[in-house]
Parts: C-alpha cells; sequence; structure tokens
C-alpha cells in the first residue's frame, strides 16, 4: 500500500524542489491547503528551517542549511517506513540511463551547430531537428510513466511527475517551444529535474557522487 506522506514533509520538501517560491506555488506542489502551508512554514521559520526573503517585487520562501538537514532526516525517517524492499533505489537506477539522454536531448533543442558555431542557439526553424528532439523526448515520457508508477505505489507523493511531463511536452508540441526547457513555467526540463531532485534527496544522495 502507498505510503502518503505528512503536510509537514510534503510542504518542506515543495520548498526544497522548487528553491524559491511564494505559498501559493507552495501548496499547489505540495497538494496541501494554503492554511496548512502557512501553519507549517510559520513552525518552520521559528525553528530556523525556512527564510522568507524578497527581491524588488519578488518573495518567496528558502531553505535554510538547517532545513534541508531536517527535510533529508525526514525523507531518510520516511523512506525506512515506506520502502523495506528498496524500490526507490531500484527506480532511481533505472531513472539515470534515462536522465543521460534527457539531458542531451534539452541541449540539441538550445542548440543546433553549424559549421561557423558549434553552440549556435536553436531558433527552432529546422523542423525536422525539433521533431526528431521531440520524437526523443516523447519517448523518455513513455518509458519514464512506469518509473513513476513504481515510485507512486510507495510514496504517494511521487504521483504526477509523468502527467507533468507530457502536459509539457503536449504545449511544447502545439508550438510553445519553451515549454521543454524554461525554468519559469512546468516545463519538461523543470519536471525532470524536480523528480531527479526527489530521488537523490529521497535516498540521500549527492548529485556530485551519482553512480
Amino acid at each position: 500500500m502507498s505510503h502518503p506522506s505528512t503536510p509537514e514533509l510534503l510542504i518542506l520538501h515543495a520548498v526544497r524542489l522548487i528553491g524559491f517560491a511564494d505559498s501559493d506555488a507552495i501548496a499547489a506542489r505540495a497538494g496541501t491547503s494554503t492554511a496548512d502551508v502557512a501553519r507549517v512554514l510559520d513552525e518552520a521559520d521559528g525553528r530556523g528551517w525556512v527564510q522568507h526573503l524578497a527581491f524588488a517585487d519578488l518573495e518567496g520562501w528558502s531553505l535554510t542549511d538547517a532545513g534541508r538537514t531536517e527535510n533529508e532526516c525526514q525523507l531518510a525517517s520516511e523512506r525506512q517506513l515506506a520502502d523495506p524492499e528498496n524500490t526507490i533505489i531500484a527506480v532511481y537506477r533505472d531513472f539515470l540511463p534515462l536522465n543521460t539522454r534527457l539531458v542531451r536531448a534539452v541541449t540539441e533543442w538550445q542548440i543546433t551547430p553549424t559549421g561557423d558555431d558549434p553552440f549556435a542557439p536553436n531558433d527552432h526553424s529546422d523542423p525536422a531537428w525539433d521533431g526528431r528532439v521531440l520524437d526523443e523526448l516523447t519517448a523518455l515520457g513513455t518509458e519514464l510513466a512506469p518509473l513513476v508508477h513504481r515510485l507512486t505505489d510507495v510514496l504517494t507523493r511521487f504521483d504526477g511527475y509523468a502527467d507533468r511531463y507530457h502536459s509539457a511536452l503536449r504545449t511544447a508540441a502545439d508550438g510553445e517551444p519553451g515549454w521543454i526547457d524554461r525554468t519559469d513555467v512546468d516545463s519538461c526540463h523543470r519536471v525532470w529535474f524536480q523528480l531527479h531532485e526527489d530521488l537523490v534527496s529521497t535516498l540521500g544522495i549527492d548529485r556530485g557522487t551519482e553512480f
């Protein structure tokens, strides 16, 4: 039976996954109410786990080092309870080769080398080039779905990644290329990055030492 995470874990973890966000975005990512977000962030702020920052017309929450440590402790405790068969590490190993392909595909979406410039930006004027990349991204989405299903069978908080990825891919294919790689929308790359971060943080793995 899939294990449901507590609101306290979901909210603190959402801040980690997004990086910097306002309360509404945190509630949407965590799948909790704004009232729960306000309560948990107030408590976390008092414990020194989060900080509220403002830059010009932007404001939001981010984790402190202490908050990151607390989140990792919460994740480790939850995993020990919910995943005695070590399904998540097995899925992570299956995810890594897909991640290599995703990074390559996004790079090819951003760059189209020419004879004069091997790093020429892709202006999306070559339908054959873009079509080939979209085919690869579609294939990756198809291979991602069963991995997310396996994760969701262990922890309910992994639900939704595949749907979000496919939604972004459809939007890109309908003529909005930024939905492949933009960081300010729920693009394919952003969804994938968050899933990758979700996996490594759940497993206590440092990205710099990934195997």
